[in-house]
């Protein structure tokens, strides 16, 4: 298995530091590698990928202190 490093970020996208094999919900298989995004706001066109689209539009929840 391979070491990934997962990086959530405020108000944006889960960063993804690693080489991993993506299955999306339609079943469809992408191989990604260093370092990439996933989508948490539901916007992105490219699912489940960030395109970008949550700037302005996403606020992530407040984190329990």
């Amino acid at each position: 298995m391979a070491d990934l490093k997962i990086q959530v970020l405020d108000n944006g996208p889960n960063i993804v530091i690693g080489n991993a094999d993506v299955v999306d919900a339609d079943g469809n298989s992408f191989k990604k590698g260093e370092q990439w995004a996933l989508c948490r706001c539901g916007l992105s066109k490219n699912m489940p990928f960030c395109d970008g689209s949550h700037q302005g539009k996403f606020n992530s929840a407040p984190r329990a202190k």
